[in-house]
């Protein structure tokens, strides 16, 4: 030992103190590159990292008084952490250009040995905090995917959380496309998440092929990567992109990008962030089936209540209507008789509607609905908040079974214009729907009626308040008619009002079936005008 060994000790007890007490990995690199430095009187000290994957760190460096020469001596000592090599601790710059002592060399050793025990530490309590924070996100995921009720919500929830604790520029989640590929769905990023979404990894891509195989994909820098190919990798550097499988199944994909030139992710982040997403995946799963069940638990309970309204309120109405019905036939005043024909046609009027409650009960809560019933159903309740009121529907006769899909289709066409129209007229309070099938022609050709009647306020001269009723027929087979808009009609409903009809039974009876699709303007016919007011004439109910 040279002379003076005691104050040298001193700071080498100092630095080691320094050293051990730190927990923080940065802090603690930072304390064995000052140390070096005033240990040995070095201009410049530098840590350099073997792995910078495994750390997060290149090389540290101790600011020096000023620029070192290339011919400076220097000095070199190893770094290493249970038998690991970590780095490298390289000095140069000594006062006088002086070259390094065996003291030098001694004392940084004694050094580099309690670093390696420091850095150690470091790295489990960095572990420790880490794998605490991707675990509490993970619950957090969880708990909140178990509570809310929306998928895209559910998405958004993991896109998010992720991006937070990878420390990630974005949070991508992708779904697998028809075409094989994969498309961005959700985007989680405080820049531009519009612009990511609807981005899609062509069919055949090799990452694709390491996805769709469960294998985590992680790329050093997206925009020069050949793997990738979404317009958006420009954006981007290092990148995880994660499979999201549960019960061996893939459904999804969650990336997390880093923007370009951001510190790489370490071993421990990509193990994490693979643990993170495999559990994020099991919360999906088990998040959709509790929407399933809650949606069928709904289910359930309307089939029961349509169940019981059929079994027991239509049976009692039904009822009701025939002993009115049967003692409207006795002999009596003519006044009661009048009096109970009306209410037999309020007793007609509830059996409908409750048949249509029934029906809406019966439809799938989610998801479209099947059988025009119910798509009919569908447009007068998307209606019902241009309107202002509910639409009163009602069907007669087997109109799931005997329309075709492409009369059906014209139909749903001409009932959404009625309805827009309808919406369009001042002073509606009322709205009426009626679908009956077979409505004959009055050549006797089967067809199928479509009736929407309001109490707005017509538009044009002759209108005399009394509303609007809209009509619409088509045969069962042979060429639709084209769905237009309503016509005036010199006829007059029941109580005044404008009728509107497209087209004519007649017209659209005696079309040919080979003719082209084209635009008919329709026009109403006194014959017509007859048949529409005998239809006005309810059936009688044949039972519940």
């Amino acid at each position: 030992m040279t002379a003076q060994p005691a104050p040298r000790l001193t700071r080498l007890l100092e630095a080691l103190l320094d050293v051990g007490t730190a927990l923080d990995l940065r802090t603690v690199l930072r304390h064995i590159v000052d140390g070096a430095a005033e240990l040995t009187g070095a201009g410049r000290a530098a840590l350099v990292v073997a792995d910078p994957g495994e750390s997060g760190f290149a090389e540290i460096r101790s600011p020096g008084p000023g620029p070192v020469p290339e011919t400076a001596p220097l000095l070199r000592v190893p770094i290493h952490v249970r038998d690991e090599e970590f780095g490298e601790l390289r000095l140069a710059g000594r006062p006088g250009a002086a070259p390094f002592t065996v003291e030098d060399e001694q004392l940084l050793r004694v050094l580099a040995t309690q670093a390696g025990v420091s850095i150690g530490n470091a790295r489990l309590y960095e572990t420790a905090r880490q794998r605490e924070r991707w675990i509490e996100g993970a619950a957090a995921v969880t708990t909140a995917l178990l509570t809310e009720e929306g998928a895209d919500d559910a998405l958004t929830t993991v896109a998010e959380r992720a991006r937070l604790l990878a420390g990630a520029s974005a949070g991508v989640i992708l779904h697998p496309t028809a075409e094989g590929g994969m498309a961005i769905v959700t985007a989680s990023t405080p820049d531009d998440p519009d612009g990511m979404v609807g981005a899609t990894i062509a069919p055949g891509s090799p990452v694709l092929e390491q996805l769709l195989g469960g294998e985590p994909v992680f790329i050093d820098d997206s925009a020069t990567d050949p793997r990738m190919t979404t317009h958006v990798r420009i954006r981007f550097g290092p990148s995880m992109m994660l499979p999201l499988r549960a019960g061996g199944r893939l459904i999804g994909t969650l990336a997390l990008p880093r923007r370009r030139g951001g510190r790489p992710y370490t071993d421990l982040e990509r193990l994490l962030a693979t643990q993170f997403a495999s559990q994020a995946a099991l919360a999906l799963v088990l998040a959709d089936a509790r929407r399933g069940r809650e949606r069928l638990a709904v289910y359930e309970d309307r089939d029961r209540i349509a169940r019981d309204l059929h079994d027991l309120v239509v049976q009692r109405l039904f009822a009701t209507g025939m002993m009115l019905e049967s003692t409207q036939r006795r002999p009596g005043a003519d006044d009661v008789r009048d009096l109970l024909g009306r209410a037999v046609d309020e007793l007609r009027s509830t059996v409908r509607e409750v048949r249509t409650a029934i029906l809406t009960l019966q439809q799938p809560p989610a998801g479209p609905p099947t059988g025009l019933r119910g798509r009919v159903l569908r447009e007068t309740a998307s209606a019902a908040a241009r309107l202002g009121v509910a639409p009163s529907t009602h069907f007669r006769g087997a109109v799931d079974t005997r329309v075709p899909d492409r009369v059906a289709d014209r139909l749903l066409s001409a009932l959404r214009d009625a309805l827009a129209d309808a919406s369009a007229r001042p002073g509606v309070s009322r709205v009426e729907v009626t679908v009956e099938v077979p409505a004959p022609s009055p050549r006797g050709r089967d067809g199928v009626r479509l009736r929407v009647v309001d109490d707005g306020e017509g538009e044009g001269e002759g209108h005399d308040g009394g509303g609007t009723t809209v009509t619409w027929w088509a045969p069962l087979q042979g060429r639709v008619p084209v769905s237009r808009a309503g016509y005036p009609s010199p006829d007059r409903p029941a109580g005044g009002g404008t009728t509107m009809s497209e087209p004519t039974p007649s017209q659209a009876e005696g079309e040919r079936d080979d003719e082209p699709d084209t635009p008919d303007v329709p026009h109403t016919t006194p014959s017509q005008a007859e048949g529409e007011r005998e239809d006005d004439v309810e059936e009688k109910p044949e039972g519940p």
